[in-house]
């Protein structure tokens, strides 16, 4: 399998790519232009000797003035070797000093037919020595009539040879200017992605037993220092995710073993020596009550991890109120003989969308854990309101009440403010957090504050099971469905019926549809 390239590589193939066919377009371009503005320079060139020739060519002939005036425009190489002037019937009657040993500038057909119209003519021809030439037939017009024809013609060699310098200049500098960008290119991006090579080496070297180390913060504020935060970012929750993971699994152990160490404390001095049957079901009694705890705590702690993790696509309809009222008569049963009065203080109509039997837990622990913390001759009371499109379900007592600094450190596991008397009563310290993540995986808060009377107030907050957008769109849904099914009965039915009974059977099936639908969507 090939190794795929690096991103240091890619970059540098991309940046060299990208500049060889920058260089090729603007090369190309840029001989285009030359090429133009040359030829353009030549035609100029051309017309520019021509005309001074129409204008002086009157009775003009060898070492006339006309002559020693474009001696001196163009110097006595350019007047040898491009100029002549013919007669109508084409006969050169002025030419340039060399050319009488040569042949005459040429006349072609087409130009010779434009001078007889009055038209200058451009041509590129192919002269002796295979040499292209750039030739001007400019008449010259005088009363109406074709006097002569004023030639001027320009070698192109020059304007070759400079093109092709030039072309050979860019089949060097452009490869050139690749080779050295290129290189440029590969340390400047080897020095940019220097620090993800260091980020790199710094997350291999952090492992499970060493998460408190970080990598290092550039300060330049660029992508590369936001990345460098965010991997920060994951290694601190990863460095609490662990910690926590190892509190519970040391709170866990301990738990376990207490109840262990007194059942094992129990079954060996009954075993030390001969017991009455009355004594052996006194230890068995003990051992019992033991193996319940452990029991407990093994299906609080599997509850927990239940709880903890993504919550299940059950999504059903929870109506607090009737949870409210079965919970009452559940803390009336827990409540019985210890002098706590549990009461539905409000019920407020509200929905919610999520597990029924998972959120009667989380709300039945927070009763449960009231009536234990609650002394004889205390209250609690329950209730369900609604503050805005959230649904509150409120657990309030009149026991000792939680301090402000343990407000969050309750819901921790296996935590207990008062641990001899949790021990007395049966707590293990996993109901609040077993709580909280039922809560947290329904989207809601759990939170607990100081009640009125003193006591604790726990507080959980859930999302609307629908808001008014699903309102309407199930109002809307009603409305489509009942039209429909209204259009298809009156279609049936309308040859026995008359349409003002169609009219009020399809407003009853609208409201019967309508409603049914908003209940089964509340």
């Amino acid at each position: 399998m090939r190794r795929p390239l690096s991103i240091h590589t890619r970059l540098t193939l991309w940046y060299t790519g990208v500049l060889l066919a920058t260089l090729v377009v603007v090369s190309v371009v840029g001989y285009s232009l030359l090429a133009w503005n040359l030829a353009q320079d030549v035609d100029q060139s051309l017309l520019t000797v021509a005309e001074v020739v129409r204008d002086r060519s009157a009775g003009a002939d060898t070492g006339s003035p006309v002559e020693r005036t474009l001696r001196e425009l163009l110097g006595p190489d350019g007047l040898d070797q491009f100029f002549q002037i013919i007669d109508p019937a084409g006969t050169p009657r002025v030419r340039s000093p060399r050319l009488p040993g040569r042949a005459p500038l040429p006349l072609s057909p087409a130009a010779r037919a434009n001078a007889a119209h009055g038209r200058a003519t451009f041509e590129t021809l192919r002269f002796e020595r295979g040499h292209d030439l750039r030739v001007l037939t400019l008449p010259v017009i005088r009363d109406g009539a074709l006097v002569e024809v004023v030639q001027v013609g320009m070698s192109l060699a020059q304007r070759e040879r400079t093109l092709r310098r030039y072309f050979q200049s860019l089949l060097v500098l452009v490869p050139l200017a690749v080779a050295l960008a290129a290189t440029g290119g590969a340390l400047m991006a080897r020095a940019a992605l220097r620090p993800v090579d260091q980020m790199s080496a710094a997350a291999r070297r952090i492992t499970a037993e060493a998460l408190g180390q970080r990598v290092r913060v550039q300060g330049t504020g660029d992508e590369l220092d936001r990345l460098a935060e965010t991997l920060n970012g994951m290694l601190a929750r990863l460095e609490t995710a662990f910690a926590e993971i190892r509190r519970f699994s040391a709170d866990a152990a301990h738990e376990l073993r207490t109840p262990l160490t007194a059942l094992k404390g129990g079954l060996e001095v009954a075993l030390r020596a001969e017991r009455s049957p009355e004594e052996y079901r006194r230890v068995l009694a003990g051992s019992l009550e033991e193996v319940e705890r452990l029991g407990r705590l093994a299906e609080d702690l599997l509850a927990l991890s239940r709880a903890s993790a993504v919550p299940e696509s059950r999504r059903d309809r929870v109506d607090l109120e009737a949870l409210a009222l079965d919970l009452l008569d559940v803390g009336a049963r827990l409540s019985a003989g210890t002098g706590v009065a549990v009461r539905l203080k409000e019920a407020t109509p509200a929905a919610v969308r999520g597990d029924a039997d998972a959120l009667r837990r989380a709300a039945l622990n927070l009763v449960e854990n009231a009536v234990k913390y609650t002394p004889p001759g205390g209250t609690v009371a329950t209730s369900v309101t609604r503050d805005g499109e959230a649904a509150l379900f409120v657990v309030e007592d009149t026991g000792p009440g939680v301090p402000a600094a343990d407000a969050e450190r309750i819901f921790e596991p296996f935590v207990r403010l008062d641990d001899a008397r949790a021990r007395d009563i049966g707590g293990i310290g996993l109901g609040l957090a077993i709580a909280r993540s039922i809560v947290a995986a329904h989207g809601g808060t759990l939170t607990v504050e100081r009640g009125a009377g003193g006591g604790a107030r726990f507080v959980i907050r859930l999302p609307p099971g629908v808001g008014r957008l699903g309102v309407f769109l199930a109002a809307a849904g009603a409305l489509v469905t009942s039209s429909l099914l209204a259009v298809l009965v009156g279609e049936r039915l309308g040859a026995w019926i008359p349409p003002h009974y169609l009219t009020r059977a399809a407003g009853v099936l609208f409201v019967a549809i309508g409603g049914w639908l908003l209940f089964t969507r509340a």
